[in-house]
Parts: structure tokens; sequence; C-alpha cells
């Protein structure tokens, strides 16, 4: 193929091939082929003009990649969807491209065409603001449209063609800013949630073959191995695995799942291989559909968004009476039409929802995925949250608080070495904390049992040493297994339990120990609830399915002064609607299934990263990393949106009412009035871009 070289420095080549020479599919396919080889660092293809940009390392490559595009083939290129950091430098591409473009195209007019051809090329332009001013008219709507149309149809009639012109630039300027932030944000979250899996084994006819993802059918059988992403709903047709499902379900630790068995993309194998049967593909998975709900919720505008599109339009109305009443003081068209020149509402209407848009994109770069603007103005009004505990306040990883003797034959060791034993063969998150604590410990536990029987929510039966040896609940081992619980001792050892969870083990008939195990808070649970106070939160509750026990010293471990026990999920949405049929604003911090209900019912409601799929599409807002301090940033962030706002209003209302009062006196023209506001309508614009959080 024939191209141009634009830029050849070390490290740096620019090419050119020509306007529309590749499709979109084709340029991803392109950049994608160049990354192959190793050495190219960067490399990016636009579709507009043709343009390929490639950064490498290795000098010596340059040649040969000069070669290869040369002896290349626009038709040996397939078609590619592109990941989704090169479909947003695209678009960044794209917005410079058109930005540019447009401004060089404004000025060019104003410093070659004539006059007269410059009021005709003017006319033209404004016809599309005339027909939306006129469709307002029609339905009988005084607003931002109809001012625009009249502030433009004035300049034209007084031959003001320079105004016209700079006020359907700022106008179009506005709207383009506008699509990119809109555009971003949405590319940006997608990237991240999107499944990275490029390839996977197909099998057919009992041979594996490598294809592209792209290239899998509902009906086709893949093979996943032992640390594999799952990336695709399916059925399990033969093997078994553990898969950890903390994405769906919100449990931390893996399941274990053999054929029949349902699996889901976004899992992981953690152990074992399968074989999957494909039922919905990447577009039709839980990712997708995800998506697809965060695209539905971007149009759910925030109320202040409303609320500044309405105030806008009211005050069109007065416009049209300033722009009345001076013109029949004064008689002075020029100093009248200054009004109509300069208005609040269009900075208002357009900087608002620029703001909004900023600011989500602004959450999706901290890893804080909200579905809606309204949500962050609900946000930014909650005074109480209400913290599910388990997997929330906590990891839901319980650990070994304490190890208890009953019999003197075994001592603290002992008990635990035996315990890791029977335990380090099933993987529930009680048997994982006892194996962990063994081997950090040092314990060494040699296979000294024979079979080992699960029953399952139950324990586990086996033998140790030529004796049988039961590890598990306490309605295991006493009722199931009839072992003598010690009555003699029962108080004490009540109060050793106190607030963990017991497992005890009993060899040959009699109970020898009892390994406590506890879920204890995250490290920092305590100090992101004192700063939620900080950042004007009046109340912390939190509600749990736990004993009253095990609640109470949570809460007494972070700081937390009121709480609910022994709750089953339909309760917690009870609770939630009590406490808004109180007057409070509740935020609802969630993680699994059973707290779904809850985050429905409250005002606005949160989850964190592994929750169930469930609570992440009934949420409002998803926290990307396991951090409970994005809580606080997202309080902070919304609390900082209305403030900017507010502050925006200041500044618009002030700056154009001095202008206004300036063109009334005389002192600037109308024209230097409509520069002056539409100019500050962009820097405003341009503010509502910049982080608030800084």
């Amino acid at each position: 193929m024939k191209y141009k070289i634009v830029c050849d420095k070390p490290g740096r080549l620019r090419l050119r091939f020509g306007k529309y020479v590749f499709s979109k599919g084709q340029c991803f396919a392109l950049a994608d082929m160049l990354l192959s080889y190793n050495g190219i660092e960067n490399a990016y293809v636009n579709d507009a003009n043709g343009s390929v940009l490639i950064e490498y390392r290795d000098q010596d490559l340059r040649n040969t990649v000069l070669e290869l595009l040369a002896n290349l083939s626009v038709y040996d290129l397939s078609e590619s969807e592109g990941n989704e950091e090169q479909k947003t430098k695209q678009l960044e591409e794209k917005i410079k491209t058109k930005v540019m473009a447009h401004c060089v195209k404004q000025f060019a007019k104003a410093a070659f065409l004539p006059t007269g051809c410059r009021g005709y090329l003017a006319c033209y332009r404004a016809i599309p603001y005339f027909k939306m001013g006129l469709h307002s008219l029609k339905e009988q709507k005084l607003n931002v449209e109809v001012l625009d149309a009249t502030a433009i149809g004035t300049s034209l009639c007084c031959k003001n063609y320079k105004t016209a012109s700079s006020t359907m630039f700022l106008l179009q300027l506005s709207d383009m800013l506008l699509e990119y932030a809109n555009m971003r944000a949405k590319n940006a979250l997608a990237q991240s949630l999107s499944i990275s899996v490029d390839r996977v084994w197909l099998v057919k006819d009992n041979v594996e073959i490598e294809i592209p993802m792209e290239e899998v059918q509902v009906g086709d059988v893949i093979k996943i191995r032992q640390g594999s992403l799952i990336p695709i709903d399916g059925t399990i047709v033969s093997g078994d695995a553990f898969i950890n499902e903390s994405t769906m379900t919100g449990e931390p630790l893996a399941v274990h799942k053999s054929t029949n068995g349902s699996v889901f993309a976004g899992t992981v194998i953690e152990d074992g291989e399968i074989n999957v049967m494909v039922e919905s593909l990447r577009n039709d998975s839980r990712i997708a559909k995800i998506l697809n709900l965060i695209d539905t919720g971007e149009k759910e505008k925030a109320n202040i968004q409303g609320n500044a599109e309405r105030l806008a339009d009211d005050i069109v109305p007065v416009s049209f009476g300033m722009f009345a009443v001076t013109l029949a003081l004064t008689g002075n068209f020029t100093r009248a039409l200054t009004v109509l020149m300069v208005d609040f509402s269009c900075a208002i209407k357009l900087t608002t929802p620029i703001t909004i848009i900023s600011a989500l994109k602004e959450s999706v770069n901290n890893s804080i995925l909200i579905k809606g603007g309204k949500y962050l103005e609900i946000l930014s009004e909650v005074d109480t949250v209400v913290f599910d505990k388990t997997g929330t306040l906590t990891n839901a990883l319980p650990k070994v608080s304490k190890i208890i003797p009953i019999s003197d034959e075994y001592n603290e060791d002992e008990i635990l070495k035996v315990a890791a034993c029977l335990e380090e063969h099933f993987p529930h998150s009680v048997a994982l904390a006892i194996v962990t604590d063994a081997k950090e410990k040092g314990l060494l536990h040699p296979e000294s049992h024979g079979k080992v029987e699960y029953i399952v929510a139950h324990g586990i039966a086996s033998t140790y040493n030529d004796k049988r040896a039961i590890i598990g609940s306490k309605h295991f081992v006493f009722d199931d297994e009839k072992v003598t619980y010690p009555i003699e001792k029962e108080g004490w050892l009540t109060e050793m339990i106190a607030n963990d969870s017991a497992v005890y083990l009993a060899i040959d008939g009699i109970l020898v120990g009892v390994v406590c195990v506890n879920d204890p808070p995250r490290k920092e649970a305590k100090e992101m609830i004192s700063l939620l106070y900080e950042v004007g939160i009046q109340e912390v509750i939190m509600i749990t399915g736990d004993s009253e026990g095990n609640a109470k010293y949570t809460c007494d471990l972070l700081g937390i002064q009121k709480y609910y026990s022994s709750v089953l999920p339909d309760g917690k949405a009870n609770i939630v609607e009590s406490l808004k049929t109180s007057g409070k604003t509740v935020l609802m911090v969630g993680d699994g299934i059973n707290d779904a209900p809850a985050l429905s019912a409250a005002n606005v409601s949160l989850t964190l990263n592994g929750s169930s799929d469930i609570a992440r599409e009934v949420a409002d807002i998803s926290v990307l990393h396991d951090d409970l301090m994005k809580i606080v940033e997202a309080r902070k962030l919304a609390t900082g949106l209305i403030d900017k706002i507010h502050q925006q209003y200041g500044m618009i209302v002030s700056f154009n009412t001095v202008l206004i009062i300036l063109g009334l006196l005389g002192v600037i023209p109308a024209t230097t009035s409509a520069w002056l506001h539409n100019s500050s309508t962009l820097a405003i614009a341009a503010y509502a871009t910049k982080p608030i959080q800084q």
C-alpha cells in the first residue's frame, strides 16, 4: 500500500495512507498486528485520515515495519472490535481533530471570506437554530432554544454577522465537549468492567483447538483450566473444579462444581479443569447486562440538572421582558440587544450537565462506578449509612482467635495440628482459617488419618491414629455423634468462646478441644466510619444476621453506636424502610444476595468489589476496589459536585449581570457583550470538566 511518512524520529514513526482507507475494525486489527511485534510499545491507527502512529524501542524495527506496511493489502486486514483503551484513544483523537477543524474553519471564515459571503453563510448556519426555536414555540415553550434563535436572528437582522457567527461557534463547541465527556465516561466504564480473554480452547471431537474468543458460538464446548477466568456463561459437561464466584455471590471462597453445574462469566477456576458448553456470549453475559444497566442509568438525570434546565427556561421570559423594557425606555435597539446577547440560561443549562458527567468520569477514574448523576445528588443528601456486616465491614475471611484445650492429653498446638489435618481437605471458610493458622505457626500435620467423611453443614469424621476423630459444630459433635458435653465446664467454656464461632474437636468419643474462629473487621473499617462522621453523616448503623454478642463485639470495635442483630434478609429491608419513614436519607452498603432487598429499599445503595451479581445490579453505586475508604471518597465527590455547581451558578450570575449593566449603560457594545458572554460560558464549561477532588 502507498503511504506518506509524516513524522520520522528515533522511536516514533507516523505514516499517512489517506482518508478512510481503513474501516474502524481494520484500524484496530492493524494496531493489534503492529503491537504483536516485540519492541513496538504503542500503535494507533486513525480511520478518518488513515494515519498510523508507531512508537518503538528497537531502531532496527523501523525498516521492518515500513516494508511490512508497503506490502500490506487492505484485504489482508480482518475486522476487530478493539479494546476499550483503543476505543478511548480513537475517541480522543477524533474529538481533537473535530475541535481543531471547527476552530480553524471559524477563524478562516473571519479572516478570508468577504463580508457579504459571511452574511450568507451565517444565515445558512442559523437555519438549525431557527428550526429548534420554532419547534419549541410550536409546543408553546419559551425556552433556551427560542432565546438562542432570537439572539442569532436579531444579530443577523442587524447585520452583526460576527456576533451571530461567534454565538453559533461557541454553542457548537460546547456541544462537542459535552458529547466527548459523555462518551469518554462511558468508555471508561466499559473498560473497568470488561472481561479480557482473547483466546479459548475449543473442544471438538475430543481434540482441543485454540481459537479467538470472537469465534466462539453458543453450543460450543470450551476447556477452562486451573487459574483461568471463565469468559462465558455456560454448563459443565465434564470435569469438576473449585470455582471462585465472589463476583456473583459475594462469597470469597471457592465452591465445588461438576457435571451439569452452571458457571458464569467473570468467575475464576481455583483448582481443577472443566469442559463447558457455551450458553451465552460476551454480549449476553452478566457484564453486558451490567453495562446495559449503566447505559440506562445514565439517562437518569439528577434533580439539580433538571432544576438547572427548568431554571434556564424560566429565565428566558425574563430576558425577553428586559429586552422589551430597555427598548421602550431607551429607544436604543443596540443596547436592548445586549440583554438577548447576554443571558444566564445558556451557561446554566450547558455547564451543569458537563459538571455532572465530569464527576461521573472522575468517579470511574477513582474506581467508583455510579449509574447516574441523580445518585450522586442523593448521596450528597445522605445523613444515615447502614452497613451489612459479613463481607462488607468484615472480609468474610474468618481467623482463629483462640484454641481452648479441654483434655490434658492435648495442648493448643496439638489440637490445631489435628484440626488442620482433618480440615485441609475441604475448602470452606472455617477450614481455611484453621489450616492457615497452623501453617503460620509452622505446625506440620502429616497425613495421620484415615478416609475423611464430610457431612455438609455439620463437620468432618475420620480416624486419627486409629481413633475416631470428629470436628465440627456443637450440634454435630454432641447431638449427632453423641460425644458427652462437659456440663461441669459449661459456664467457663461459654465465657471463653464469648463472641466467636466454635469448632469442636473430639477424639475417641471425648471432647479434647475447641477452636474459636471469628471474622475480624477490615483494617480500614474503623477509620472509615470515623471519617463518615467528618463528611456530614449523622448516624452509622450495622445490620447483621449474627448473634447479639457478635454484633455488639464488632460495633464496639468499630465505634458504631446502633446495630440490629439476628436479622433476616427481608428484615433488613424493613429496617431501611422504617428509617426512611422517620425522615432519614439512607445509604445502604451491602454485598450479598441477601442484601438485595435492603439495597433496593434505600434512597441510594452501594456495593464493594466482589459483591454478588444481584447486589451489583440493584446497587446505584459499585466500588471496583475492595476498599471501604472509597465510600468516603464517593461522599466527598457527591458533596463536592453540589458545591461546585452552586459555585458555578454564582460565577454565571455575577459575570453576566455585570455584562448586562455595562451594556445597558452603553459602556460596551452588544457584540462585545456577546463575545464576553459566550467566552465566559466556554470558560466555565472548561472549569466544569476539572476534577472535583484535587
